[in-house]
């Protein structure tokens, strides 16, 4: 049962649309407008930093608060039995799939960069640093946001299987947490690979 409480929940916190709630405050449907998505970086495309930097955040939180709440669910439920790192890591996929797909919206929802962000802060913040180290080189070079998440979802599990190597610990849950962020991240994104075979995707400006 402690199980299946985490995956409701989690899935549930993960679906909360900030991105479309942010949108209709300001009297629109920010899946009609630049590229549609729900997410942080179409929401500072149409409505700016001011409404796009706060989503980031809600977003990258909900990723934390799913991992804390399975912890809660599973200790206060005393299932010892049960492996919490591997319960958390469970927690961040339903949370990261609620985001991604959320039943409020007929499952379209954001490409799920900022919610994995904040799973992999409360898993392992080391690994998180990484990730973020990546993005920003590649967004410093191709000034594409789709690229920089690509390129960083992807290097997730390579990055979690070098410092597990490192440190020598067996970090499985986490390697089995980015390998399913790499492959949600890369297919929520089937639609920028395309732009960009195109060259058609949009860049950011370097003001």
């Amino acid at each position: 049962m402690s199980i299946l409480a985490v995956i409701i929940s989690s899935y549930l916190l993960g679906s909360i649309p900030a991105g479309f709630l942010v949108g209709r405050l300001r009297k629109i449907d920010i899946r009609n407008c630049g590229s549609g998505n729900i997410g942080a970086t179409n929401v500072v495309r149409v409505l700016g930093k001011a409404y796009g930097y706060p989503v980031f955040v809600f977003d990258f939180l909900k990723g934390v608060g799913a991992v804390k709440l399975a912890f809660w669910i599973v200790r206060d439920r005393h299932d010892l039995h049960i492996n919490v790192t591997a319960c958390a890591v469970v927690a961040g996929i339903c949370c990261v799939l609620g985001h991604s797909y959320p039943v409020w919206l007929q499952f379209k929802g954001g490409k799920g960069v900022a919610t994995s962000l904040g799973v992999l802060f409360a898993l392992d913040p080391l690994v998180a640093l990484a990730g973020i180290t990546v993005w920003l080189l590649t967004f410093a070079i191709a000034r594409i946001v789709s690229v920089a998440s690509i390129f960083a979802a992807v290097a997730l599990p390579i990055l979690t299987a070098a410092l597990s190597f490192v440190r020598r610990q067996n970090d499985a849950a986490l390697l089995v947490f980015t390998f399913a962020v790499a492959v949600v991240v890369v297919w929520r994104h089937r639609s920028n690979i395309a732009r960009l075979r195109r060259g058609e995707e949009l860049h950011f400006d370097r003001k």
